[in-house]
């Protein structure tokens, strides 16, 4: 007959009494799990604050400035002909409608020390305030002529993050290479990035727009349907429709794939935390056979048994989860402080936005560590739950786990293998994140299999030294215990091991792509940053091509161009590329191109985004590109590698870029030195003949050596993975912890053995050098599982997961000589950690507890 069921206060009062007294006793194991928990925790939340901070602040500034129309209609690439809005504004379900022209410049001042990113938007008055009021100036008090203000020509008005960073006086806007003073009449209540708001008239003059816009701001009447305007409207191609919160909507988009992968890499310890727990729960619970049978015999079921285990890795969980909110809000609020929004990312270096703290997702992160700490000690309260009593009482112990156990380890193994396959779910790539997990929980619950099979050849080569035959014995006949012991460490070496290989492959792969996209001597620019307004005029790129100690010259012309209104824009290069081989570097061999097509090479995220494979023709492209010229159809020639522009860019040969568009603007220009040039010189007449064709335009150049390019290219990649240089160390650090916990506490418990081995004969210093073996026996095998199952999830994460988020490629570098010294270093600890452990536990108490048997 089955017994009843003890009640709940039972449970409760075994919790607080008996396992109360365990978390006593052994305080420094149990609160490296606590720790675990509480990094995991707090680096997925901290991330996740960050991440929805920024995205909120972004998404608010977003709302100031474009307001809420029911529609706009923006230029998919530059402006468009302001003769659309009278044609707009003229439709009888059109309520209101509002012309902007918005450009991204630099801006000095008196007060700024250097030139500081603005945007500029250009908007007519009498209409703005029915689409955003925040917008409306309101001029300085006091003001001459403020009534008229509005109207003047050269007159801004800033908002407060550009009067901070400009102040009131000397303002001046750049266009091309001439700096354009301006008067500032006043201020805008928008929030946001340095903004400058002005008379759409004022603004078109002043950077030589006239009879150009670039979006439409459109309010319907009552009851229109949004599709029957547009139909009406006939919008030429160059023209897209899209709603308000699409702006927000890309960013999110642009930002999603790198906020994903910086939040699983959060929970790389929170992962390690989880087999922590296991491997404390593993140990107390074979430490307590005896006292868990004693229970068992009392009147304590299986399932009770099990349900105290899973309620005291639940305890551990809510205090390493409490414990790691508190720390995420901290180190969210600092590094919103000290760093604004960007992890590195570069999506939102421009923000510092407040904290903006959830309770859902405080509730969220913190019932996710204690579901890790649940799946952490399931195994543990299943063989609680299993212990058969009567021979546990005796110390017989139970069964190992059988082959059933074993087979499960290599179904996890090949299931993960085949995820690996998946393709991504919005594309976000959930199959290659599920592999992993499982890769790594296959391959650390198949280590008893992995001790068995290489402990049982070594054994013969052993068997005639004694001490190193002790350990290696051992080591076979505990392998469920040894298993237990260096689960953490696997895991913690295995996510080591992967981010290292992954992030050295990414690193050598662009340093290749470096060496091949920057060929040139010395490069040109007006600006750091990239505007609208920034740009050489053909004279000026005349001039330079002419001067003494050029050899060589190379000019690009960038353009963003809209190909769909749910994704950020795709980089439209015109630049020379006779030899595309050489001057690009392709994936592949290049095609060649049918007569009457123009050849242009893309970059691998617009295959995998717009579905441009070679051989296919980019007729959207064409049209929003060239909408005032009859362009023969683009042909795909190849693809190549761009580590930079993440959402695609096309390469156009230059001559048929102008030839199509009549754009003969550059933004950038590279240079290649004659034998015997000083660069420095160089740079010094190149100033000085642009300062004869527009004083002051001089020093507005922007000079870069090649090796200055790469190393800021390297620094800025640095700067980006930093954060997993971090999680690797916190991994490693809480998987040796874990093997320092284990060790300890096995070595502990076999003072009997120690003390029968020294009434053998053995002396205090054999005992400790059997238990070093050990302990070198026991991490190498971890050492090997951890690099093996490193290097099986950077495979994962280089060729799947690196592709499926950002839609490049790379090659797969393994650094061996830090990969082989990080297993050294973690052998080499666990051999002293078990040391310092034997040290505790072989003396003469040692010997003294053999008698507690007599």
């Amino acid at each position: 007959m089955p017994r009843a069921e003890a009640p709940a206060g039972v449970l409760r009062t075994l919790l607080a009494s008996y396992s109360w007294q365990e978390l006593r006793q052994h305080p420094w194991r149990n609160a490296a799990a606590v720790v675990a928990v509480m990094l995991g925790v707090a680096l997925a939340f901290s991330v996740h604050l960050i991440n929805a901070s920024a995205l909120d602040e972004f998404a608010s500034a977003v709302r100031s400035v474009n307001g809420q129309p029911d529609l706009e209609l923006r230029a998919a690439q530059g402006g468009f002909d302001e003769d659309l809005y009278a044609r707009v504004a003229a439709h009888p379900q059109v309520r209101h409608a509002s012309p902007v022209l918005e450009l991204q410049t630099l801006a000095g001042s008196d007060r700024a020390t250097q030139r500081v990113p603005l945007r500029v938007l250009g908007l007519d008055a009498l209409r703005v305030a029915a689409f955003a009021p925040q917008l409306l100036p309101a001029p300085t008090p006091g003001l001459a002529g403020a009534r008229d203000a509005w109207f003047a020509p050269a007159t801004v008005f800033l908002n407060p993050a550009a009067q901070q960073a400009l102040g009131m006086d000397g303002v001046q806007l750049q266009q091309g290479l001439t700096l354009r003073p301006v008067r500032v009449a006043g201020t805008v209540a928008a929030g946001g990035p340095p903004l400058a708001v002005m008379d759409i008239g004022a603004a078109q003059d002043l950077f030589e727009r006239l009879g150009e816009i670039s979006r439409i701001d459109v309010q319907l009447a009552p009851g229109t349907v949004r599709e029957s305007v547009l139909t009406a409207l006939a919008l030429p191609p160059e023209v897209r429709a899209q709603t308000p919160g699409q702006d927000a909507q890309r960013v999110s988009n642009l930002s999603r794939a790198y906020r994903v992968n910086l939040t699983v890499l959060a929970l790389v310890a929170l992962f390690t935390g989880a087999f922590l727990v296991f491997s404390v729960l593993s140990l107390s619970v074979a430490r307590r056979t005896q006292q868990f049978a004693l229970l068992g015999v009392l009147g304590l079921t299986g399932s009770e048994r099990q349900r105290l285990v899973l309620a005291e890795s639940a305890v551990l969980g809510l205090a390493g989860s409490l414990a790691g909110l508190a720390l995420g809000t901290a180190l969210a609020a600092a590094a919103l402080r000290l760093l604004g929004g960007d992890l590195g990312g570069g999506y939102f270096n421009q923000a510092t936005p407040p904290l903006q703290w959830s309770p859902a997702a405080a509730a969220t992160y913190g019932l996710l560590g204690i579901a890790a700490t649940l799946a952490g000690g399931w195994w543990p309260a299943r063989a609680a739950q299993n212990l058969p009593p009567a021979q546990a009482l005796k110390g017989l112990g139970h069964a190992p786990p059988g082959r059933r156990r074993q087979l499960w380890s290599l179904v996890l193994l090949a299931l993960g293998g085949l995820l690996a396959l998946a393709p991504p779910v919005g594309g976000i790539a959930l199959g290659a994140y599920v592999s992993v997990a499982l890769l790594l929980v296959g391959g650390i619950t198949a280590l008893p299999l992995l001790i068995q099979a290489l402990y049982d050849r070594l054994q013969p080569h052993v068997a005639q030294r004694l001490l190193p035959l002790l350990a290696v014995e051992r080591a076979r006949r505990v392998r469920e215990s040894a298993a237990v012991a260096v689960s953490g460490v696997v895991a913690a070496l295995s996510l080591a091991v992967a981010l290292t290989v992954m992030v050295a492959s990414f690193r050598e792969s662009m340093i290749g792509w470096l060496d091949q996209v920057l060929p040139a001597d010395l490069y040109l620019r007006p600006a750091v940053a990239a505007g609208d307004a920034l740009f050489f005029s053909p004279a000026t790129v005349a001039a330079v091509a002419a001067s003494d100690g050029v050899a060589r010259m190379a000019t690009t012309r960038q353009r963003a161009v809209q190909l769909n209104p749910e994704r950020p824009a795709v980089q439209l290069l015109a630049r020379n590329i006779a030899d595309p081989a050489s001057s690009l570097p392709l994936v592949g061999a290049a095609l060649p191109v049918p007569p009457g097509m123009l050849g242009v090479y893309v970059s691998e995220p617009m295959v995998d985004l717009y579905g441009a494979t070679p051989g296919s023709r980019l007729d959207a492209l064409a049209a929003v590109a060239f909408p005032q010229a009859t362009a023969p159809p683009l042909f795909v020639a190849g693809v190549w590698r761009d580590y930079v522009r993440q959402f695609g860019a096309v390469v156009v040969p230059l001559h048929d870029y102008q030839r199509l568009s009549g754009d003969r603007r550059i933004n950038d220009i590279a240079l290649w030195l004659a034998p015997g040039t000083d660069a420095a010189a160089l740079q010094q007449r190149l100033r000085a003949l642009v300062e004869a064709q527009a004083p002051g335009a001089g020093a507005l150049l922007e000079f870069t050596s090649v090796g200055a390019l790469r190393t800021n290219s390297l620094r800025i990649f640095d700067r980006s993975f930093a954060v997993t240089y971090w999680l690797q160390a916190v991994a490693i650090g809480i998987g040796l912890f874990g093997v320092a916990a284990s060790f300890s506490a096995q070595v502990l418990a076999r003072r009997k053995e120690f003390g029968l081995l020294a009434h053998l004969g053995l002396t205090r210093r054999q005992i400790l050098a059997v238990v070093a073996g050990e302990g070198a026996a026991w991490t190498l095998i971890g050492a090997i599982a951890g690099l093996a199952l490193g290097l099986a999830v950077a495979v994962v994460l280089v060729h799947v997961v690196n592709p499926q988020s950002f839609h490049w490629t790379m090659d797969l570098h393994a650094p061996w000589g830090r990969l082989l010294a990080l297993c050294a270093a973690v052998v080499a600890a666990g051999t002293l950690t078990a040391w310092l452990a034997g040290r505790a536990a072989a003396g003469r108490d040692a010997v003294l507890a053999v008698k507690e048997d007599w």
